[in-house]
């Protein structure tokens, strides 16, 4: 992680003008990961300056031997998340179980993540990032392979797969908080890091079921567990293999365990951009994420069949592979103000739905949804990442995958109730209308659409 200078915490980040020094074993700079999160870019990155709109820099910033293994990690991860909707599928239902304990075993999965991330920013924090993901990675090495063990030797018990469901949460919720921190020490390029593994994300996103459900087909749910397994033991080997010079505040002493948690709320409530973004994207998630991906599901599957809706969730990964290829190369001097503008997109998707169009224009709508998402996504885990200090950003981005989860699980939750009551594209018209509110928020709100950019020209 690079080294902070000592600071007091400032009442909003447009102001910080703290400079960083990042040390590193690495004659290149280091390389990033696919979340948000990390203080700022190491030695070089000019942090305490402005950058404006310009080339990216060039792939010597980026590709050296830390970044590459970081990129490994996480991609490989990335890809055996993927399969895990599809593997607890197929084993459950082959063995007889009925639907409902697909859902109760994935919100196994979910809820110890939810809960637990909160815990994982601040061990973070006290043992260092890389550590907790390597633990991250054993746990659910460990859930991966009894469960790859079980389903194919037979019909495990739905006790078990649920706590080991719950024992890969845990796992998530342990690893995740690191990523965000992980970025800049990796990378002097914290931009193009976060675009070049969005991309990654988006791809992985798409291969993971595909590779899922043809393992399935050929083999079996046992099989997609062993596959699953695998790539946590490559993540965790790759994590093993970088090389990070110490933070100063690696063993910088540390209170206790509920004072580091409400030290990381005080650092939150300092940064009115921070969580002036966080407040208005609780309602985000839970009135326009939550709803999309179940009412999509439904009305496509109902009008023109799974197919079709397989292919749309294809069209919309591709579109953020474009986003986060646009986001390689433009700089815009205010991200947020940027990624806020390339919001209105998602409403198009909404719209087209609700009016029930062909599925070519649908696809339309699923191209623009995915590439502002993206654009979006890299250009506010940049700027967490620049502006937030390293001895903190653990737990910050932990606040804001949990808040996140929560939000984005109640709107799915009520999405079906709600749309039975209402309608379904009224609920999906009144989600546009609130994308549009929330976008005009975030560019009305003056410490968000001024917040500069740190980093390269």
């Amino acid at each position: 992680m690079e080294k902070p200078t000592e600071r007091a915490s400032i009442p909003d980040a447009a102001r910080d003008t703290r400079t960083t020094a990042t040390p590193t074993s690495n004659p290149l700079p280091a390389l990033p990961p696919l979340d948000p999160g990390g203080p700022g870019g190491p030695a070089g990155t000019g942090r305490g300056a402005e950058a404006s709109s310009g080339p990216a820099p060039g792939p010597a910033r980026l590709w050296n031997r830390n970044f590459r293994c970081f990129f490994v990690a996480r991609t490989v991860a990335l890809f055996g998340d993927g399969m895990i909707p599809v593997a607890l599928t197929a084993g459950l239902l082959g063995a007889g179980r009925p639907a409902s304990s697909v859902g109760f075993a994935l919100a196994a999965w979910m809820g110890p993540l939810a809960v637990f991330v909160l815990f994982g920013g601040v061990l973070a924090d006290r043992f260092t990032p890389r550590r907790m993901m390597i633990v991250a990675d054993a746990l659910r090495l460990i859930g991966a392979s009894v469960l790859a063990v079980t389903f194919a030797t037979g019909n495990p018990p739905l006790w078990a797969v649920y706590v080991l469901s719950s024992v890969a949460g845990v796992g998530a919720a342990l690893f995740q908080p690191g990523v965000a921190s992980t970025v800049p020490r990796v990378s002097s390029d914290v931009q193009r890091a976060n675009a070049v593994l969005r991309v990654a994300e988006a791809l992985m996103t798409m291969a993971g079921p595909a590779f899922a459900g043809a393992l399935v087909g050929l083999a079996s749910a046992g099989a997609v567990y062993a596959a699953n397994a695998a790539t946590f033991a490559v993540s965790g080997a790759c994590l093993f293999l970088m090389r990070l010079a110490p933070a100063p505040h690696d063993d910088a002493a540390r209170g206790t365990f509920a004072a580091e948690l409400i030290g990381g709320w005080r650092e939150f409530r300092a940064r009115s951009w921070l969580w002036g973004v966080i407040a208005v994207w609780t309602v985000y998630g839970f009135a326009v994420l939550g709803p999309m991906l179940p009412l999509t599901a439904v009305l496509v599957t109902e009008a023109h069949g799974s197919g079709a809706y397989g292919m749309l969730m294809a069209v919309n990964g591709a579109g953020s592979v474009v986003g986060g290829l646009l986001a390689l190369r433009l700089r815009p001097s205010h991200p947020l103000a940027a990624g806020a503008a390339a919001l209105p997109l998602m409403a198009v998707s909404l719209l087209v739905l609700a009016l029930g169009m062909p599925v070519p224009v649908l696809a339309a709508g699923q191209l623009l949804a995915g590439g502002s998402a993206a654009f979006w996504l890299v250009m506010w885990s940049t700027t967490v990442q620049t502006h937030v200090p390293p001895e903190a950003l653990n737990r910050l981005h932990a606040y804001d995958v949990a808040g996140s989860l929560l939000m984005v699980a109640a709107g799915r939750a009520l999405a079906g109730p709600v749309a039975e009551a209402v309608g379904a594209p009224e609920l999906l018209v009144a989600a546009a209308v609130v994308n549009l509110g929330v976008v005009a928020v975030l560019l009305v709100s003056r410490p968000i659409r001024q917040l500069k950019r740190i980093g390269f020209v």
